[in-house]
C-alpha cells in the first residue's frame, strides 16, 4: 500500500479531521428526521424498519465494494465519489418527502448508504496513511470528530424541527455545504493513497477461504459476538432513538431529536477520552464498564417512567456504547499474522448487526412497542459485557 505524500501530512489530517466529521452530520441529520419521514410517508413502525434496511444495505454495499475500488484507484477518487452519492441521496430522499413517495425515499437512501459506507473504507485508508506519515495515534480522533459530526446534525435537525423546515430545504442545505466542502478538501488529498499492486497468484477464491478460517479461532469468535453485541447498542440507538422517545415517552419530535443529540454527546465524548481511560485500565475493564453502563443506561430507558430519567439512561447508554466497536477492532488486530482478515471479518458482525437491527427492532416495536424492543438491545449487551475478557491482550 502506498503512504507516500507529496503533500503535508499535517494539513491532510485536518482535512480528514473535516471529511470525516460529514458523513456523521449526513446521517444524524437523517435520523432527526425519521418521526416527520414517518408521519409524511404515513407509514408504521414496521415499514420505518425496512427504509432503514434499505440504508444499511447501500451501506453494506459500498463498504464492500469500496476495498476493491481503492486499491486500484486510490481513496481520494472514492472519497470524492462517495461524497457526491451521499449529496445525491441526500437530496432524493427530500424530494421523496415532497412527492410522497415511499420509492423515492428508499432510492434515496440506498444510494445514500452506498456513499457513506465506500467513504468509511476510503476514509479510514487515509487516515491509516495518515498515522504512518506523522507517526502517531489518530484514528480515534478522527472518529471522535464523526461524532461531532453526529453531534452538530442532531443539533441541526433538532433546529430545522423548530422552526418548521421542510426537509427538502433542510437537506438541500445541507447537500450543497457539503459538495461545497468536499470540493475544497478534494484538492489537499494524496492522489495514490490505498493503491496496491495486485497479485496474479492471489484469487478471490483464496481470499474467501481465508476470511471464513479466522471464525475457527475462539477468540476472533468471542470478540465478533462482543462487537456485534455493542454495535448493535450503538446501532439501535442511531436508527431508533428519537422515535422511541416520542412514541415511548410522548414527546415532540423536536424534544426526540434533541434527547438523540445527547446520546452522540456522550458518544463522542467517550470515543475523545477512549485512548487515556485504555491506557490507564486496559481493555477488559474498559469493555466490562461500558458494559455496565450501556446495561444501566437502557434500564432506565426502558422503564425510567419519565422522559427525563429516560435522558439520564441515554447519556449512560451512549457512554457504554462508545468504546465496544472499536476496542473489539483492536482486540482483532493484536497478532500480525492475518491481522488484516481477522479485523475485517470482525468489523463485518458491526455491519451485520446495522444490517439486521433496523428491521428486527421494527418489528418487534409494532408488536410490543419500541421501548420493549429494546429488551433485545439489552440481552446483547449482557451477553458482549460477559465475553470482555476475551479481548485483552495477547
Amino acid at each position: 500500500m502506498t503512504y507516500a505524500y507529496k503533500q503535508n501530512p499535517r494539513i491532510v489530517r485536518n482535512i480528514l479531521f473535516l471529511l470525516f466529521a460529514l458523513p456523521g452530520l449526513s446521517f444524524a441529520s437523517w435520523i432527526s428526521r425519521t418521526p416527520a419521514v414517518r408521519d409524511l410517508l404515513q407509514v408504521s413502525t414496521a415499514e420505518i424498519g425496512v427504509i432503514l434496511f434499505t440504508a444499511a444495505a447501500g451501506s453494506l454495499a459500498g463498504l464492500l465494494g469500496a476495498g476493491s475500488i481503492v486499491a486500484r484507484k486510490g481513496a481520494r477518487l472514492v472519497i470524492l465519489g462517495s461524497s457526491l452519492l451521499i449529496v445525491i441521496g441526500f437530496v432524493a430522499i427530500g424530494l421523496g418527502t415532497v412527492l410522497k413517495s415511499l420509492p423515492v425515499v428508499m432510492g434515496g437512501l440506498i444510494i445514500f448508504g452506498c456513499g457513506f459506507g465506500s467513504a468509511e473504507v476510503a476514509l479510514n485508508v487515509e487516515g491509516s496513511a495518515v498515522e504512518k506519515a506523522l507517526d502517531r495515534t489518530l484514528l480515534p480522533a478522527f472518529h471522535g470528530f464523526f461524532s461531532l459530526g453526529t453531534l452538530a446534525g442532531a443539533v441541526i435537525g433538532a433546529g430545522a424541527v423548530a422552526f418548521h423546515f421542510e426537509i427538502m430545504v433542510h437537506f438541500s442545505i445541507l447537500a450543497l455545504l457539503m459538495a461545497a466542502a468536499v470540493g475544497f478538501c478534494y484538492r489537499y488529498l494524496p492522489e495514490d493513497t490505498g493503491k496496491e499492486r495486485m497479485d496474479a497468484g492471489t484469487s478471490k477464491g483464496s481470499v474467501v477461504k481465508q476470511q471464513l478460517k479466522v471464525w475457527q479461532e475462539k477468540r476472533t469468535l468471542l470478540i465478533g459476538i462482543i462487537v456485534l453485541g455493542m454495535a448493535f447498542a450503538e446501532g439501535s440507538a442511531n436508527d431508533w432513538l428519537p422515535l422511541t422517545m416520542v412514541d415511548g415517552y410522548k414527546v415532540s419530535p423536536q424534544t426526540g431529536s434533541l434527547i438523540y443529540g445527547l446520546f452522540v454527546a456522550a458518544m463522542t465524548l467517550g470515543r475523545f477520552t477512549g485512548g487515556w481511560i485504555l491506557d490507564r485500565y486496559g481493555r477488559v475493564r474498559v469493555l466490562s464498564g461500558c458494559a455496565v453502563a450501556a446495561i444501566t443506561g437502557l434500564l432506565l430507558v426502558i422503564w425510567g417512567q419519565h422522559y427525563l430519567v429516560a435522558s439520564v439512561g441515554v447519556v449512560l447508554w451512549g457512554l457504554g456504547a462508545s468504546l465496544g466497536f472499536p476496542v473489539g477492532l483492536s482486540a482483532a488486530g493484536d497478532e500480525s499474522q492475518s491481522a488484516a482478515v481477522r479485523v475485517g471479518a470482525v468489523a463485518t458482525t458491526g455491519y451485520f448487526a446495522a444490517l439486521v437491527g433496523p428491521p428486527v427492532l421494527g418489528f418487534l416495536g409494532e408488536h410490543f412497542g419500541l421501548l420493549r424492543a429494546l429488551i433485545a438491545v439489552l440481552i446483547g449487551i449482557v451477553i458482549a459485557g460477559s465475553l470482555s475478557r476475551a479481548a485483552r491482550p495477547q
